[in-house]
């Protein structure tokens, strides 16, 4: 091999020298690839991949996260979470980057969502009277100035994993992602689980969190209380005949929040349970036991 070497005319030497980069290059091992995995070696999902679900991993340390290009916190312990609203797209993409770098797209499982029609609500709630848009407006602004609060507390955030527990224990009379009809009229999608029982029933925090709003009458909700889990995940009470925190209250699980009622808009007293991670709505059934596990046992 050496004396064929020496015996090749010079113009091929000058050509082998000038593709030994290219030859150098196609033979490399391919490092880009190696460490950038994708599908299920790339991170590890838990919880619910479906509309409405939360959804959460544990990455290494050092590692960031982006869910189809958005930032997503990551925890001091390397808990990572999100969730996904009732319209989500049939699927996302989730990026690592740091001491991990991949890629996974996951696809998510459809819903079907009830219909329910409602009649003999109050028709200033269905179709409010222009008095009343100021009013609504204002209150939308303090719902949002709650809800924009941030306390990184991981110790809230946690219920997450650990659970849930129900606000209210009894009948469900509604359910998240059904589309209501007022009055003949469509509405928008309810949002929340509604829990029918009698007004002055006690509400208690499903998990541990701080008080960001409560208000004894809004227009539309009535009695209301936002209780912040941390991070971005908030649980709204509705409906309420009392409030039993303040603003700025931390609250444990099981705690004494307030009570059912019937104010604001509603036809009957229950409980109107909803959730929000950042600006998508979640099914707050999905982080709880059935409610057949909580009702008394005969």
């Amino acid at each position: 091999m050496i004396a064929m070497t020496l015996q090749t005319p010079s113009f091929i030497h000058t050509s082998l020298r000038q593709l030994l980069p290219l030859l150098l290059i196609l033979t490399l091992p391919t490092v880009t690839l190696a460490q950038t995995p994708s599908g299920r070696d790339c991170v590890r999902l838990e919880g619910r991949l479906l509309p409405g679900g939360m959804v959460y991993s544990r990455v290494a340390p050092g590692v960031s996260v982006a869910l189809d290009g958005e930032p997503l916190d990551v925890l001091p312990d390397g808990l990572v979470i999100f969730g996904l609203g009732r319209d989500a797209s049939s699927q996302f993409t989730l990026t690592l980057s740091g001491a991990k770098n991949c890629t996974r797209t996951v696809g998510i499982a459809s819903r079907q969502y009830n219909i329910q029609r409602v009649e003999g609500v109050p028709q200033r709630t269905v179709t409010p009277d222009p008095a009343h848009q100021e009013r609504i407006r204002r209150e939308r602004q303090l719902v949002s100035a709650a809800k924009a609060q941030r306390f990184e507390r991981p110790d809230l955030l946690n219920a997450v994993v650990t659970g849930f527990v129900w606000p209210a224990v009894g009948p469900i009379s509604g359910v998240y992602g059904s589309q209501r009809i007022y009055n003949g009229r469509p509405g928008n999608p309810h949002y929340g689980v509604d829990v029918a029982l009698p007004t002055g029933s006690p509400v208690v925090a499903p998990a541990g969190g701080i008080v960001t709003l409560a208000e004894p009458d809004l227009f539309y909700s009535g009695g209301t209380i936002i209780l912040d889990h941390g991070y971005g995940l908030s649980s709204s009470f509705l409906h309420l005949s009392e409030i039993d925190v303040a603003v700025g209250q931390e609250v444990a699980v099981g705690e004494l929040i307030g009570k059912i009622g019937a104010s604001g808009r509603a036809t009957g007293p229950h409980l109107d349970w909803r959730m929000s991670w950042r600006n998508q709505r979640v099914d707050p059934q999905l982080l709880v036991p059935p409610m057949s596990d909580a009702l008394p046992q005969p």
